[in-house]
């Protein structure tokens, strides 16, 4: 169908519009009928937290991803569980066995320093695509606007593909407060000195999600995404729900400012 007027959505391939979706287990035989059907509306998809070292059937899931051309890496947990135990070079080995190419280094649980973030980027961007997320899982630590500008701008120059901006799969940490909020001074100011095609909002709930479509457009980067709920989520991205029915046709791309 294509009789109504609607914000137009970048097509497949998207270096932004981006919907990463987090997969905390989701059965096999369910996921191939889900991206037989919806696979055009997923750009990436992260297996949660480290459920990817204890999923018995990890190779078939890695391979259906890839085959319907859905870009794979695994939470920054599992990283920072072999960051933890001196394992990196074991994990390495380990997502180049399974045919990985996007990896993610984060600190949401371990206090890793800026510069030894930097340091991993530079050791891997020769052989993984990079995402690194900002921000902490604990609720108590809070980022003053300076860190969150700086760490996004180091670890993009470093040679990290996108930032994430830390949410939990609950959506209560990071960009948000206990109450699932979001801390809309902090990503207005942001807007104003990042490009924000290169952030991905982690947004899992679908009050977040609609927020951050209502004031960026259709084409913003989200990621938390349920796998579920990928065909609910296009349909916000264009003015199809209620929340965002007054999105304008031409409202088309991420914006650099609110």
């Amino acid at each position: 169908m294509n009789f109504l007027d609607l914000p137009k959505r970048v097509g497949r391939e998207r270096t932004f519009g981006i919907t990463s979706v987090s997969d905390f287990g989701i059965p096999v035989k369910e996921l191939k009928n889900i991206l037989e059907d919806y696979h055009y509306y997923i750009d990436i998809a992260k297996l949660g937290v480290g459920t990817a070292y204890v999923t018995p059937n990890i190779e078939e899931k890695v391979s259906l991803y890839k085959a319907y051309g859905v870009k794979v890496y695994f939470g920054g947990t599992l990283f920072e569980k072999c960051y933890l135990q001196k394992k990196i070079k074991e994990y390495i080995q380990y997502l180049k066995r399974l045919g990985i190419e996007w990896l993610e280094i984060s600190n949401g649980t371990l206090d890793i320093s800026l510069p030894e973030r930097i340091r991993l980027v530079n050791q891997l961007k020769g052989d993984f695509h990079l995402v690194g997320e900002i921000g902490s899982k604990d609720q108590t630590k809070d980022l003053s606007l300076h860190d969150w500008t700086l760490e996004m701008t180091e670890l993009l120059d470093a040679g990290c593909q996108y930032v994430i901006t830390e949410g939990r799969d609950s959506g209560t940490a990071g960009i948000y407060n206990a109450k699932g909020e979001v801390n809309k001074s902090l990503v207005t100011k942001l807007s104003k000195s990042m490009d924000i095609n290169k952030i991905i909002f982690e947004a899992p709930t679908h009050k977040q999600q609609m927020f951050f479509i209502n004031t960026f457009g259709p084409n913003v980067n989200l990621g938390n995404v349920k796998v579920q709920d990928v065909l609910l989520l296009e349909a916000e991205r264009v003015g199809l729900r209620s929340e965002t029915l007054f999105l304008k046709p031409n409202f088309s791309g991420a914006l650099n400012v609110i």
